[in-house]
């Protein structure tokens, strides 16, 4: 039998602010989780979501962790005095201005004091590509469906890599030599996490995201088939 303790908000959604759960040999932190959403599904539902935090014996706790008789999981909501939770929409976004990179990994720190570690990846307009120089850059972008694809990144990789949060910004237009094009920060309880979550965003971005980046060189113009 473990505890999970609840509070706040939580406590209103699920009536009590403390379940007993029966837990199968071997069983996981996911196996909890699983078991709050069924008869807790609003509960279950933030945790999907990483909109709280967990953690098992006081200490910040990861899916894939053994659960035993006599355990506490603990289920936390944003802590009190912290900022006010941010928008999917001002963390994920397409545009032309350029971006403060200190005041968007500030918003991404913005949703968890379990963060412990951010990494960030930032593409910047360089001067020579594939063996030709580079005079300047434009992006075009598929406005509405950019955006979506870049949630989409967002969400998988907060599910797949435990993170606590993931902000992604790319700029649209002309873009000057030596000028931010686009940022990724993955926030994480630990960093390893974080570090696979980034890269893998990249990735992802250039292969699934329709954004397009046109060359300008002495030779003339070239639209690149790969993104930055």
């Amino acid at each position: 039998m473990i505890t999970v303790k609840l509070f706040a908000v939580l406590r209103k959604l699920a009536g009590t602010d403390e379940l007993k759960m029966d837990v199968p040999g071997g069983g996981t932190v996911k196996d909890v989780v699983a078991a709050i959403a069924v008869d807790h599904p609003e509960v279950g539902k933030l945790i999907s979501e990483r909109k709280v935090m967990l953690s098992l014996n006081q200490e910040t706790a990861e899916d894939g962790m053994k659960v035993a008789d006599g355990d506490e999981l603990a289920v936390l909501p944003p802590f009190a005095g912290g900022s006010d939770a941010v928008s999917v929409d001002a963390l994920v976004r397409v545009q032309e201005e350029p971006f403060d990179v200190n005041a968007e990994i500030e918003l991404v720190k913005k949703a968890s004091k379990g963060i412990g570690a951010v990494v960030t990846f930032l593409g910047i307009g360089r001067d020579h590509s594939k063996g030709k120089d580079i005079e300047g850059l434009t992006f075009e972008y598929y406005a509405g469906m950019a955006e979506k694809r870049l949630k989409q990144i967002r969400e998988q990789a907060i599910r797949d890599y435990n993170l606590v949060e993931c902000g992604i910004v790319h700029r649209f237009g002309d873009i000057q030599l030596g000028e931010d094009i686009v940022l990724i920060n993955c926030a994480s309880a630990h960093r390893p996490e974080a570090f696979e979550a980034c890269r893998w965003c990249i990735d992802e971005l250039k292969r699934i995201t329709p954004i397009w980046k046109k060359e300008f060189t002495p030779e003339g113009e070239v639209w690149v088939e790969e993104h930055p």
